[in-house]
């Protein structure tokens, strides 16, 4: 592995989550009570890679979280796009491949560790073409071929040492141009894929967490009835809770009831469209 190394990304604005990311950034939006960063850092931990994580809206908090466990670049100026923020971190990454891994994918696989569960993705590579994690698109036509990007690929250094010193995607730079080459390789990703990125999908990925229970931190205070929900740290739960979940210190009152929603701090409240079963 020491020819590799993993990039998170932790910049974007989360706009599709508002107000949920008004304060909060989206790589810090807990799922299953772990903030999403956190998830992404221990999977890529777990397959012995240095990190490194860029960040731009409100990167400040992004860096504060990730200090100690990774490389930060701050964007200053605004998100860079995938792309863009890969080539920033290009003296970091120095000659080596990178697992580019996005901060708001949930994985989760049934049968494999966090990691483990994307080994697949590495194991035998040339160090040449570009891989990608997938999932096959429930149309049958996904973005590429059969399927659907699932929040890991892995970029070889010849296309980040090329990448533009702007904003981009690497859809564009990297991706499409590896495809008409033929050096695009799609590894199936057998878990549950989520990117988390509306209010609905955010809801599906926690309830998926809790996986059909209720996730409770030690320290909520819960006297009214819970139910299929995660309930975050210094939560009060004196009403009802279903199908939903409450933030750190989050309050539902008595004779509330709070359903497919989320709840920030004493009375915002985020509707989100239940997963289908």
């Amino acid at each position: 592995m020491s020819d590799m190394a993993a990039v998170i990304l932790a910049a974007g604005e989360g706009q599709r989550l508002r107000p949920l990311t008004s304060t909060v950034p989206k790589a810090l939006c807990p799922v299953g009570n772990v903030p999403l960063l956190d998830r992404a850092l221990a999977r890529v931990d777990a397959l012995g890679l240095p990190a490194a994580v860029n960040a731009a809206y409100l990167g400040e908090a992004v860096a504060r979280h990730a200090e100690g466990r990774a490389h930060v670049s701050v964007e200053p100026d605004g998100p860079l796009g995938t792309g863009g923020g890969l080539a920033r971190l290009r003296s970091w990454v120095d000659g080596r491949g990178v697992l580019l891994g996005n901060a708001d994918a949930y994985l989760h696989d049934p049968d494999l560790d966090p990691g483990p569960d994307i080994a697949a993705l590495i194991d035998g590579w040339d160090g040449a073409s570009v891989r990608m994690l997938g999932r096959p698109a429930a149309s049958g036509e996904g973005e590429f071929g059969g399927y659907d990007f699932a929040g890991f690929s892995l970029i070889p250094w010849r296309f980040v040492a090329s990448l533009p010193d702007e904003k981009h995607e690497v859809v564009r730079s990297v991706w499409r141009p590896a495809e008409r080459e033929g050096a695009l390789t799609v590894v199936p990703y057998s878990g549950t894929y989520l990117d988390t990125g509306t209010p609905s999908l955010y809801l599906a990925a926690n309830l998926h967490a809790a996986a059909g229970a209720s996730l409770v931190a030690p320290d909520a205070v819960v006297t009214g009835r819970v139910e299929r929900a995660v309930i975050g740290a210094g939560a009060r739960i004196d009403g009802d809770v279903r199908d939903a979940v409450v933030w750190p210190g989050g309050r539902v009152h008595a004779g509330e009831t709070l359903t497919a929603a989320i709840r920030v701090g004493d009375d915002l409240t985020v509707p989100a469209a239940l997963p289908l079963a």
